[in-house]
C-alpha cells in the first residue's frame, strides 16, 4: 500500500461498498450503502458526519476502522496509524469479560498485553462497572458497553478516535464524565470522527463536516455551512 503525506492519517479514494442481501433461497442481490466517497482526514481533524438514519454514516466508520473492506475505491492509511470505533455492538467478544476484552482490544490496536494490564486500574475506575467488569460483557446492557468501549478508547491514546452515536447512551453523569474527557483530549489534538444526529454537537466540536445521503456526500465543509444545508433538506 503506497504511503500518504506525513500530516494525512489517512484517505478514502472512491471507495463503495454494498451490503450483500439474501432474498429466498436463489435470489441475491446487493444494496449500495457507500457509494464513491473521497477525502482525507488529516493529524488534528475533527470531522462530523451527518445524515438521516440507514443513509451510510455508520458504515462509514466500520470502513475507516477496517472493520469492513469497501467493494471499490482504496482507503489509504498511513502507516501504523491506530484508530479505534465506539459504537454500540462493535469490537467487543460479549462471551469475554469486560477486563479481557480491554486487553484484547489493546492488542489489536497495536498494543502489548503488559502495557494493557498495567491500563486495567484506569479503565476500570473510568468505567465505573465495578464487579460487572469481570463479568462476560453479554450480560451488559446498552449503557455498560458504552462505559467500557469509552473507558478503553479513552486510556489507549490512539491516531484516529471514531465515535458512532455513543455519546447519547448512557445515564447524564456519565455522558457529563465522558463528554470532559473527549474535550480534553480534543484539546490536546486528538484526530476524531464523529457520527451524531445533534447538530449543535456537530458545530460544537468539529472543524469539518460531511453530509452523507444514499451513501454519497452532498456537502463538505464547514460544519455550519454544512448542517445548514442538511437541514433545508431534512
Amino acid at each position: 500500500m503506497r504511503g500518504v503525506d506525513d500530516d494525512v492519517l489517512l484517505s478514502l479514494e472512491g471507495v463503495s461498498f454494498s451490503y450483500p442481501v439474501s432474498a429466498g433461497l436463489f435470489t441475491r442481490y446487493k444494496i449500495p450503502v457507500a457509494s464513491d466517497l473521497s477525502f482525507s482526514l488529516t493529524r488534528g481533524d475533527r470531522l462530523g458526519i451527518v445524515g438521516l438514519n440507514g443513509e451510510g454514516k455508520s458504515t462509514l466508520l466500520r470502513l475507516i476502522a477496517g472493520v469492513i473492506e469497501p467493494d471499490a475505491g482504496e482507503i489509504v492509511r498511513k502507516k501504523n496509524v491506530s484508530i479505534a470505533l465506539l459504537a454500540l455492538g462493535v469490537g467487543f467478544n460479549p462471551f469475554l469479560t469486560g477486563r479481557d476484552n480491554a486487553i484484547l482490544s489493546a492488542v489489536l490496536m497495536g498494543r502489548d498485553q503488559d502495557w494493557a494490564q498495567l491500563q486495567l486500574t484506569k479503565i476500570r475506575s473510568f468505567s465505573e462497572l465495578g464487579d460487572a467488569f469481570d463479568r462476560p460483557v453479554r450480560t451488559y446492557s446498552a449503557g455498560m458497553r458504552a462505559r467500557l468501549g469509552f473507558s478503553v478508547a479513552f486510556n489507549m491514546e490512539v491516531d484516529v478516535l471514531l465515535i458512532d452515536e455513543v455519546l447519547a447512551v448512557g445515564d447524564a453523569n456519565f455522558r457529563a464524565k465522558a463528554a470532559l474527557a473527549l474535550n480534553q483530549k480534543l484539546g490536546k489534538g486528538q484526530t476524531m470522527v464523529l457520527v451524531s444526529h445533534s447538530s449543535s454537537e456537530i458545530k460544537r466540536v468539529c472543524n469539518r463536516a460531511i453530509w452523507l445521503s444514499k451513501g454519497c456526500i452532498q456537502e463538505v465543509g464547514d460544519p455550519d455551512d454544512v448542517i445548514s444545508a442538511y437541514e433545508v433538506f431534512t
